[in-house]
């Protein structure tokens, strides 16, 4: 362990790098932090959120967005420290954000849907519809395609563009994380029952069953 940072008073429940020198952290105890991570110290604290915060993603050097129990997200300056936007429109909790580029992101919540935000604007674009249960992780693969993890036990594909389904797989417990290969090809699930499971995207794509292994945790 090189470092150890203190600061927040509550669990802290994301965090993402936003270049080799600094990284970002959301917490519950409603506030993000921009970290040195060669000295450990607190760069900026951003406030504004009314309730925890669940996630947030880089968007690039000097921007990032965040999303909360408040049923928002917000667009931050990491320079400042100010809200750049405040993205309404969600009516439950906001438990998960990933960007698209630098314009667009992509939002997932406990009612099952996803939401793609103009940052500029802070419009919404898009709303996804597919999924019977509340979702808990989202993940892009390219501009045009993101994939999504759910209570409802599913990964799915998602055509940005034109809100489509384009694959759906299928698993046996609630899909609680997810992550796509910078390559594209590969999508990684981890469930409720403590699994990691590698699926083909590009198999997936095609409509063939997904090629895949799960690994287990010691003692599953």
């Amino acid at each position: 362990m090189l470092r150890t940072l203190e600061g927040h008073t509550d669990w802290v429940s994301a965090v993402a790098v936003i270049d080799g020198r600094r990284a970002v952290s959301a917490s519950s105890d409603r506030t993000l932090r921009v970290w040195d991570l060669e000295t450990g110290q607190t760069l900026k604290i951003l406030e504004g959120h009314t309730s925890g915060v669940s996630a947030v993603a880089v968007v690039d050097g000097r921007r990032a967005v965040s999303a909360s129990h408040d049923r928002t997200l917000r667009v931050w300056d990491l320079e400042t420290g100010q809200t750049l936007k405040t993205l309404e429109g969600h009516t439950s909790e906001v438990s998960a954000v990933a960007v698209v580029d630098g314009r667009r992101a992509i939002s997932a919540h406990r009612d099952g849907m996803l939401r793609v935000w103009d940052l500029e604007t802070g419009k919404i674009l898009r709303t996804i519809k597919g999924h019977t249960g509340g979702v808990y992780a989202v993940a892009v693969v390219d501009r045009r395609r993101a994939v999504s993890a759910s209570h409802d036990r599913t990964v799915r594909v998602w055509d940005l563009e034109t809100e489509e389904c384009l694959t759906v797989l299928n698993l046996d417990a609630e899909v609680t994380a997810v992550a796509v290969t910078p390559d594209g090809r590969t999508i990684v699930a981890g469930d409720s029952s403590g699994r990691v499971h590698f699926l083909d995207l590009v198999e997936a794509a095609e409509d063939q069953p997904p090629k895949g292994a799960a690994f287990e945790k010691p003692g599953a």
